[in-house]
């Protein structure tokens, strides 16, 4: 079985809502993202990170992407 090489976290944002994404929720987020990474045992710190934004009428999805392995090498 292939192993993963990369990993999303996407938060989905109510454009109405005033402030976005907040700071507090991207730090919250970066830290569940290398939580993650450590639980199925890749060095948070081998990772690349890339934020991406996406938009609809009403709401902002922002993800927050590693990529490790094959897929940081293909980044590169």
């Amino acid at each position: 079985m292939a192993k993963h090489t990369q990993a999303h976290i996407p938060k989905r944002v109510d454009k109405r809502k005033p402030g976005g994404l907040s700071a507090m929720v991207k730090r919250q987020t970066e830290y569940y993202m290398g939580a993650k990474l450590l639980e199925i045992g890749v060095d948070p710190k081998s990772a690349v990170y890339r934020w991406t934004v996406s938009e609809d009428d009403r709401y902002v999805t922002y993800t927050y992407s590693a990529y490790w392995g094959d897929s940081k090498e293909s980044m590169e």
